[in-house]
This record gives structure tokens, sequence and C-alpha cells, in this order.
């Protein structure tokens, strides 16, 4: 087992390390592969997902093997199958499936804050990578116009009528603060229409404070993705 990321101490919770090691292998085997005219033209190669995952240069230090403690013997049945299922998955692994990967949490797991930036950055990656090869396969303008259309539907969703943005919950469910969503999709508008500023991440980490009868939480977050990967096609 290799990693880049710490441990949080045998008495605090963290992610699992075999799933975050599965999927780090699942990245490695999607991303580390590149086609001939993606490689960097001065150096001959593309930047790994290791290197990505660290932030910069990884720390070859920290590529040594280890030998699984008691804690992961435990959880080594469960573990098996997040493994066989992110193989299976790791060909079309994608900007979008790792914004929405989880991890188990376990004493002496890895990091959430270093794991979690990493995810950031991968997606980042990923994305890039996306755009790139939709661009040779069908140009640069239709790549353009297709999120320009994705901006459209999503700007005409976000401008209507504060507290009407989306579907409701029931007066005994609780959803999402309307006021809190109202706050960022008037956010969202602006920088669509006019450029405001606004980044990935403050969409990516936004949190709603809860409310009964507030808007749903599923369709507020499906909305929330697609406005990411707009952001992220046009940057």
């Amino acid at each position: 087992m290799s990693t880049i990321f710490p441990r949080v101490g045998r008495k605090s919770l963290g992610y699992n390390v075999t799933q975050v090691e599965t999927f780090l292998g699942a990245a490695r085997r999607a991303y580390d592969q590149p086609d001939e005219d993606e490689l960097d033209a001065d150096t001959g190669v593309v930047e790994s997902v290791d290197v990505i995952a660290a932030g910069g240069e990884p720390d070859r230090t920290a590529f040594r093997a280890s030998a699984p403690d008691d804690t992961e013997v435990i959880h080594a049945s469960v573990d098996q199958k997040a493994e066989t299922k992110a193989r299976r998955g790791s060909a079309t692994l994608t900007a979008e499936g790792i914004r929405h990967t989880a991890f188990a949490m376990h004493k002496d797991g890895y990091s959430p804050d270093h794991v979690d930036a990493a995810l950031e950055r991968l997606e980042d990656a990923f994305a890039a990578r996306e755009r790139d090869q939709a661009t040779r396969a069908g140009g640069e303008q239709a790549w353009m116009a297709d999120a320009e259309s994705a901006a459209t539907v999503l700007v005409a969703r976000l401008s209507r009528p504060p507290g009407q943005r989306f579907t409701r919950a029931s007066v005994l469910a609780v959803g999402y603060k309307k006021a809190d969503v109202d706050r960022l999709a008037n956010k969202l508008v602006k920088h669509f229409r006019h450029g405001h500023a606004l980044t990935v991440d403050e969409v990516r980490t936004a949190v709603f404070r809860p409310e009964r009868g507030g808007y749903r939480e599923a369709q507020v977050d499906l909305v929330l993705d697609s406005a990411v990967d707009v952001m992220l096609a046009v940057r």
C-alpha cells in the first residue's frame, strides 16, 4: 500500500484506508495512461494522479509499503466489495463520478481534509482531460455551445422568484433553508449572466441550514452539480 495522505490517529475517525487506496488505483488506471496527443510537449509525460492528489510534487519518502494493522484486517471483507466495484468502474471514472465519491469512516483512517482536497484537484484534472478529449473530437466551438446551452437552462431555473426555485419538502419534512439556497442561486445567475466572481469551490462547499418545508435537498444538489459541470467546462 502506498499513499500521500496522513492518518488521523488510532483514536480518531478518518476515511477508510483500503477504500481510498482502491479509488486512487482506479483513478490511476483511468488517468495515468494518456493518448500520445495528451503528452506534455516539453517532458513527454502527463501529470500523474499522485502528483495531482498531492497538490504538487509528491513526497517520494511517503511512497512505501506498510503492513495492514488489525483494524484493516477486520474490515477486509467489507472493503473487498468496494474494491471490486471501483475496479469495474475505473474505465469510466469521470469528473462527476469523483465529485460523488464517498468513503466510510474508520479509526486510524486517512485525514478527511487532505483526501477531500485531493478529490477536488482530481475532479478539476479529469474535467480538463474530458474537455480536451471532447474538443479534439467535436471542436472548441461545439463544446462551448453545449456549455452555453446548459448555462441558459440553469439561469432560467435559478432566476425563478425567491422561495419558488425548487420543489419544497412537506411541512413535516426538513429540507434546505430556502433563503440560503436563494442567496447562492442569485450569485450563480450573476456569474453566468455578467461574469461576477464565483469560484467552483464556493459552489462545491456551499452549506445550507435545515428548514422544515425547505427546498428538497436532492433537487438542489442536482442543479448545483450541473452548475459545477458548466463552470469547469468553460474555465
